[in-house]
């Protein structure tokens, strides 16, 4: 068929326009204001990308118009619709769904699901989950919400969706029996997506996950967020509990034990195997530090981790990760040898550029340089726990936290007082203020001359300047472009440092 996507810039839609395409069906798409990785993506896959919402698009007369969550019924201040192609299909009566309906109905039937959801971590841990089970030889199918760099895309079909016994993993990959209803051997091909509680359409407001239909499904952790669209954390926790709804008797569900959210969420009902991660009591927990430790289940060590990421967050990710993959028969010391090799995702602690800054050391050590890195973090639990990580790769030297409060959550400032706690671990930290309704400076007053905002990315930057020091880590983080930030610091920096490299 010919689908034509409404905003398929956006993650989720660019890596269904992935599969789809793919699949042999013609695809177009439109979107504004689009920036990599996904744009390069799409183009890559030579996938036409229309600017704007405009009425002639009908004329491509797609079988089937699919609709991102980005499109609504908004009207501009002149009362013109801001999607008037949306109101040119809804006139016209003809065909269109929502991207996850359409995802379920033509890629995920026939296939073994595994979902990864969660409040933070989703993208990394369905990148982690992806890859242990493509290192066992199982070709997963995925979509996930980033570009994995051991993929290099965001999205693929996989093994055939087929009724037949596909090939179980290798015998030295294959987990050791366990009780009761516990592994699953693939019968059908298995496909990995990263499972957003964000809401489907504009008409339809249940979580894009409840579509999805999986046998695994992990329950990474569970806080505030999208204040947009709901009111409390009790709404967020109900709609978790429709995806443990559609959860088979015969699957497994993975979740955090550290988080209370989630077991408010299991004790609503819980009709599948549950495995736990974290705690010191869980069925899998970790020893050691984050970037080298032991894996324990049961109490009992069965295998080691031994990787480059950093952060408590990634240990716990990766608990996830063995977790659901044993699901499928992947044995632990199979996904740990896994994830020795896994190259995370990009704009996950990304270096972006390592700038030659100050007049060299004389003992050979990297002291005059500059590293400046490209973050997704947004939340506030995500920015402490991606600046911890930094902060056990770096030790004492300096960090300076670069983000803007992009998302819906933090513009709105539904979490904003908890910002001066997930900066504390930085040395200094910069707020880029532009389309904040409420005073970033005040919120981060208790961090004194530690804590700078600016209204602009140019402001922003030109303070950096003035603070920057040779050996410094400059950490971006932000759900968005940045407004090109990550370049604009590098050439900024190298400049300086040709015009006076004694300083």
């Amino acid at each position: 068929m010919h689908i034509h996507i409404l905003g398929i810039c956006g993650t989720f839609m660019g890596g269904l326009a992935a599969l789809a395409r793919e699949a042999g069906h013609r695809v177009t798409g439109c979107d504004t204001g689009v920036y990599p990785p996904m744009s390069d993506q799409l183009r890559a896959l030579g996938i036409e990308l229309i600017e704007g919402y405009g009425t002639e698009q009908m004329a491509f007369k797609p079988d089937m118009f699919v609709v991102g969550n980005v499109v609504s019924r908004a009207r501009l201040a002149d009362g013109t619709p801001r999607y008037p192609l949306m109101e040119a299909i809804l006139d016209a009566g003809v065909p269109y769904t929502s991207g996850p309906q359409w995802l379920a109905e033509h890629v995920l039937q026939g296939r073994h699901v595994l979902a990864v959801a969660g409040t933070h971590g989703k993208t990394t841990t369905t990148a982690m989950l992806t890859w242990i089970l493509e290192s066992a030889g199982l070709q997963p199918g995925f979509l996930i919400g980033g570009v994995p760099l051991n993929f290099g895309v965001s999205a693929r079909l996989g093994g055939e969706a087929t009724t037949d016994s596909a090939p179980c993993p290798p015998p030295a990959l294959r987990a050791p029996p366990l009780p009761a209803q516990s592994l699953q051997s693939p019968r059908q091909p298995v496909f990995v997506i990263e499972a957003d509680e964000y809401d489907t359409a504009f008409f339809d407001k249940r979580s894009k996950f409840v579509h999805y239909r999986p046998r695994t499904v992990v329950l990474n952790n569970l806080e505030f967020d999208h204040a947009d669209i709901f009111e409390n954390l009790a709404a967020i926790e109900r709609q978790f509990h429709h995806l443990v709804r559609t959860v088979p008797v015969s699957g497994r569900i993975v979740v955090n034990d550290l988080e209370q959210s989630l077991t408010r969420v299991l004790h609503l009902g819980c009709w599948s195997e549950r495995r736990t991660f974290g705690s010191a009591v869980s069925d899998f927990t970790a020893l050691g530090e984050p970037h080298s430790f032991d894996v324990l289940q049961g109490g009992q060590t069965v295998t080691h981790v031994e990787w480059s990421l950093s952060g408590v967050h990634n240990q716990l990710n990766a608990l996830a990760a063995i977790a659901a993959a044993e699901h499928v028969g992947v044995a632990p010391s199979a996904a740990a040898r896994a994830l020795t090799h896994f190259e995370n995702v990009k704009r996950r602690m990304e270096v972006r550029a390592r700038i030659p800054y100050g007049e060299p050391p004389h003992n050979g050590a990297d002291t005059a340089v500059v590293t400046i890195y490209d973050d997704f973090a947004h939340h506030p639990t995500a920015i402490r726990t991606t600046i911890n990580g930094l902060r056990r790769q770096v030790g004492v030297a300096r960090i300076l936290a670069v983000f803007e409060p992009r998302s819906n959550t933090m513009k709105l400032g539904a979490v904003k007082s908890q910002l001066p706690w997930s900066l504390e671990e930085a040395d200094l930290a910069f707020c880029h203020t532009g389309g904040l309704d409420w005073d970033a400076q005040q919120v981060l007053a208790s961090m004194g001359a530690r804590a700078f905002v600016g209204d602009s990315v140019d402001a922003v930057i030109a303070q950096v300047l003035a603070q920057a020091l040779p050996g410094d880590h400059i950490l971006c983080m932000s759900n968005g472009g940045f407004g090109g930030i990550h370049l604009k610091l590098s050439e900024a920096l190298t400049h300086r440092q040709a015009q006076d490299p004694h300083r």
